[in-house]
């Protein structure tokens, strides 16, 4: 065997440690200064809705957002912004789409199916590899925050992400059930075994708004969300009540429409970070 000139392009060996650890890094042109993970253990709780709305809040304030859209096999963030180009990419890497009203940049595995109702049939190896492909081999450039977007569940990809990415921190998302509760907790003690900082507990579907005077209608009648808080010495930095608006703009691809400000204080926790 010829010595090794440290090139990979012009290597026929997969397996060598060099090309392992180069496959490993950002692409050169990367510089990604903060990176926040959304999560929560429990599925239909609204990690993507909070993912974002916390994207469009830092955008509106004038940063490069990022969102890895790391829910491989439900991936919905293309159509909360109405994105339905497929992923396109060269020899080196992938290029994200850019949503309508604040270019953020968006990778998703939605991006790489033949349609919308293409399931992905994949075992959890190859959909961990696909999240470190997202966030190593696409074209982030300079971005200020890359919200990565997590899929339910404390194993396969909560821990590659865990592991293979520099998160800065973790929001985590709670809804006010005690079944839900009791899901979240343990996605907390995962972080925390991973030496990962949780930044806030968000609490969404807490309530529902009276149409006629704006009273405050609670689903459930319990603090469970302070008091799983109270136990992590956590803070509940944010209540988003179950609104119908929100949702129809979702679903129309509209979600950068949406005005109300119910993350300002998690927006001013993340921008502390720098």
């Amino acid at each position: 065997m010829s010595e090794c000139d440290h090139n990979c392009a012009n290597c026929a060996q997969n397996n060598c440690n060099d090309r392992q650890q180069a496959e490993k890094k950002p692409l050169e042109s990367t510089n990604i200064k903060h990176i926040i993970g959304v999560l929560s253990g429990k599925g239909g709780v609204g990690k993507s809705m909070i993912s974002s709305l916390l994207a469009i809040e830092l955008a509106k304030r004038g940063f490069s957002v990022g969102i890895l859209d790391a829910d491989i096999t439900g991936p919905s963030i293309p159509k909360m912004f109405d994105i339905e180009a497929t992923a396109y990419g060269d020899d080196k890497g992938i290029y994200p789409n850019l949503s309508k009203k604040y270019q953020i940049k968006i990778v998703s595995a939605a991006m790489l199916l033949e349609s919308e109702d293409t399931p992905v049939l994949w075992r959890g190896p190859i959909v961990s590899g696909m999240v470190e492909q997202f966030y190593h081999q696409v074209y982030w450039t300079n971005l200020d925050y890359l919200i990565v977007d997590m899929p339910p569940g404390t194993s396969d990809v909560a821990l590659t992400v865990g592991q293979s990415l520099p998160l800065d921190g973790i929001v985590m998302v709670t809804s006010p059930s005690k079944l839900v509760s009791s899901v979240v907790s343990k996605a907390i003690v995962m972080a925390d075994k991973m030496n990962t900082q949780v930044l806030a507990l968000v609490e969404n579907m807490a309530y529902v708004k009276c149409p006629n005077c704006d009273e405050k209608i609670m689903l459930y009648q319990n603090d469970v969300s302070q008091e799983l808080a109270q136990k992590y010495n956590l803070k509940l930095m944010a209540a988003l009540p179950l609104e119908p608006k929100l949702a129809n703009l979702a679903d129309e691809g509209l979600i950068e429409e949406y005005s109300e400000d119910y993350l300002n204080e998690l927006v001013g926790t993340v921008l502390a970070l720098n």
